[in-house]
C-alpha cells in the first residue's frame, strides 16, 4: 500500500537534477551544442522571463593539468561537458537546475529563499517505520524510470557528432550507478586499446567533492520522486566493526544460505539487477554500459584479501587521519603522502599518512571487505551500502573541514589529474558543478550530521559548562572580594589625596629656602613621592 502511494506521488514532482536532460539529447542540440530547456512556468529558456537565469557560453578553465592523463581530444569527458554543449543555462540567486528550475542546496520555498538544515542520521537511530520507509524508498527509485533524464549509450564519435543520437531510459537509482560508472571509466583510444589510469572523481583532489555532490542530488531525487522534502541518506558508522552488521535482513541483506556471495531470498534487495559491472567487455568493445542488467548484487562480507586489508577502520585511524594538516600533496593522487584526502581514501596509512599501493584501508578497506559489487570501483553503486558507506566518508570530511578551517583557495587550483582542478567542472553533471563549489562546511549546503551535532554540545557540556558551574558555586566568594577591593581601592585614593596635599603644603614653606638641599632631604623627598 505504501508503495503503490508512492508510484502515484512520482507523476506530482518534476525532477531537476542528473545527468543529460531528456530536453537536450536531440541531434539538434547537440549539433548546437546548447542544453537551455524552458522552465515550465514561464515557458522561457532557463526561466529568465522570471528572473531565474539564463542561456550562456560556458567559461572553461585554462589551468594546467597534471602529467597522468598524456592525451587530448580522444575522451568525451575532458573539458566537461564542451564536448557535448557549450551553452548551457546559468542560474541567479539561489536558483539551480538544468532550467534554473529548483533551488540551491539548502534553499527551498516558491523563490529558493528559505533557509533549510537537514540532518542525516545514523541508520540505527532511525525507528522501525523510518528505516521501513527508506528501503521502501530505494525500491520505488530502482522500479521507476527517470522522466527528465537518459544516459548515452555511445561516445560522441560513435554519435556522428551528435547526428545520430544514442541514449538510453533508465531508472532512478540506476541513473546514479550509470554516472558513478561513466566518471571512473577508462578511455577508450580506438581499435581495441584503452587508458586505464584515469578517473574523473577517484584518487585525485576532487574525490570528497564529487562524492558529496553525488549523495545530496541523489538525496533531492528521493525527495522530488517522493514528496518528502525532509529525506535524508542515513549513514552506516563503521568505526570499530568487527564485521557487516548493516548486513542482515531487517537492514541491507543477510547472505544467502545456500550461496554466501548472493543476498538472502527475503532481502529487499535480493531481486535487484546491477549494470555497469562488465568492464572488461565494454572495453574489448569499445563501448559504454547501456543500462542493461547484468544480474544480481554480490557480496560476501569478511572472505575478501585480508593481506591487503587486515580489518575495517578503527576510531584511532579515523582521528590520525583527521589530524593530517594538509588536503593534498605532492602528485595528488593515489601516491600522494600526508595528503588527508589521500588518506581518508584509502591509499596511504593513516597512522603516518605514508601512501601504500599494498595496502586498502579507510574508505577502500569497506570497499575490498564488502568482496563482491561494492568492490569494483565502475560499479560499486550498484549495492546500496554504498550510499551509507559514503555518508559517512563525507562526515569524515566535514569533521576535518570544520577542524581546520581551510580557506578555498587550499583546493588545489591547478596540476591536479585531469577534471580535478579547483575550477574543472565534474563529470557527468550536467547543471554544472566545479570542484571548489563543494570544498564547503555542509552547514552551508543544508545538512549536517546527527553524531557532529552531538559532538559539538559535548564540546560545550564537557569544556565550558564546568567553569561556569564552578563559577556558580564561589559567585559570593567573588562578589565579596569585589567588595573588598573596591573598598580598599576607596581607602588608598583617599590615603594618595591626603599626602598629596600635605606635600604641597611643605612645598609652599620651603619655597623661601635655598635650591641646594643636603643628601638626607633628598632622598627623604624621594621616599615621600613614591609614598
Amino acid at each position: 500500500m505504501f508503495l503503490a502511494f508512492l508510484f502515484c506521488l512520482l507523476w506530482s514532482f518534476q525532477i531537476s537534477l542528473g545527468h543529460f536532460p531528456r530536453a537536450c539529447a536531440s541531434s539538434k542540440n547537440l549539433m548546437e551544442k546548447e542544453c537551455c530547456p524552458p522552465w515550465q512556468e514561464d515557458g522561457s529558456p532557463c526561466g529568465q522571463l522570471s528572473g531565474r537565469g539564463s542561456c550562456q557560453d560556458i567559461l572553461l578553465s585554462n589551468a594546467p593539468l597534471g602529467p597522468q592523463f598524456p592525451f587530448r581530444g580522444v575522451d568525451d569527458r575532458e573539458s566537461w561537458p564542451s564536448v557535448f554543449y557549450n551553452r548551457t543555462c546559468q542560474c541567479s540567486g539561489n536558483f539551480m537546475g538544468f532550467n534554473c528550475g529548483a533551488c540551491k542546496f539548502g534553499f527551498g520555498g516558491p523563490n529558493c529563499t528559505e533557509k533549510r538544515l537537514l540532518v542525516r542520521r545514523n541508520i540505527y537511530d532511525l525507528s522501525v517505520p523510518e528505516k521501513e520507509k527508506f528501503l521502501a524508498y530505494l525500491t520505488l527509485a530502482k522500479h521507476t524510470t527517470s522522466p527528465d533524464y537518459v544516459i548515452p549509450t555511445g561516445t560522441y564519435g560513435q554519435m556522428n557528432n551528435g547526428s545520430t543520437p544514442m541514449f538510453n531510459d533508465i531508472n532512478i537509482y540506476d541513473l546514479f550507478v550509470w554516472m558513478h560508472y561513466y566518471v571512473s571509466r577508462d578511455t577508450f583510444l580506438g581499435g581495441s586499446e584503452i587508458w586505464r589510469d584515469i578517473d574523473f572523481a577517484h584518487e585525485a583532489p576532487g574525490f570528497l567533492p564529487w562524492h558529496r555532490l553525488f549523495l545530496l542530488l541523489w538525496e533531492q531525487e528521493i525527495q522530488k520522486l517522493t514528496g518528502d522534502e525532509n529525506f535524508t541518506v542515513p549513514y552506516w558508522d563503521w568505526r570499530d566493526a568487527e564485521n557487516c552488521d548493516i548486513c542482515t535482513d531487517e537492514y541491507m541483506g543477510g547472505r544467502h544460505p545456500a550461496n554466501p556471495t548472493l543476498l538472502s531470498p527475503v532481502s529487499f534487495f535480493s531481486s535487484w539487477q546491477i549494470i555497469c559491472s562488465r568492464v572488461e567487455e565494454y572495453n574489448s568493445r569499445q563501448v559504454l554500459c547501456d543500462g542493461t542488467p547484468e544480474g544480481p548484487i554480490l557480496r560476501n562480507p569478511g572472505n575478501h584479501d585480508k593481506a591487503r586489508t587486515p580489518r575495517l577502520p578503527s576510531s584511532a585511524d579515523v582521528e590520525s587521519c583527521l589530524r593530517l594538516t594538509q588536503y593534498e600533496s605532492g602528485s595528488m593522487d593515489r601516491a600522494a603522502n600526508f595528503s588527508f584526502r589521500n588518506t581518508l581514501e584509502g591509499f596511504a596509512d593513516p597512522f603516518t599518512g605514508i601512501a601504500d599501493a599494498s595496502q586498502s584501508s579507510m574508505h577502500n578497506a569497506l570497499h575490498m571487505y564488502m568482496n563482491g559489487t561494492m568492490s569494483q570501483v565502475q560499479g560499486s553503486a550498484n549495492d546500496p551500502i554504498f550510499l551509507l558507506h559514503h555518508a559517512f566518508v563525507d562526515s569524515i570530511f566535514e569533521q576535518w573541514l570544520r577542524r581546520h578551517r581551510p580557506l578555498q583557495e587550499v583546493y588545489p587550483e591547478a596540476n591536479a589529474p585531469i577534471g580535478h582542478n579547483r575550477e574543472s567542472y565534474m563529470v557527468p553533471f550536467i547543471p554544472l558543478y566545479r570542484n571548489g563549489d563543494f570544498f564547503i562546511s555542509s552547514i552551508d549546503l543544508g545538512y549536517d550530521y546527527s553524531y557532529l551535532q552531538d559532538s559539538d554540545s559535548d564540546f560545550f557540556r564537557n569544556y565550558i559548562e564546568p567553569y561556569l558551574e564552578q563559577a556558580s558555586r564561589i559567585w559570593l566568594w567573588l562578589l565579596g572580594a569585589a567588595l573588598a577591593g573596591a573598598v580598599l581601592t576607596a581607602a588608598l585614593a583617599g590615603l594618595t589625596n591626603l599626602l598629596c596635599r600635605h606635600h604641597k603644603r611643605k612645598q609652599l614653606s620651603e619655597e623661601k629656602q635655598p635650591l641646594l638641599m643636603e643628601k638626607e632631604d633628598y632622598h627623604s623627598l624621594l621616599y615621600q613621592s613614591h609614598v
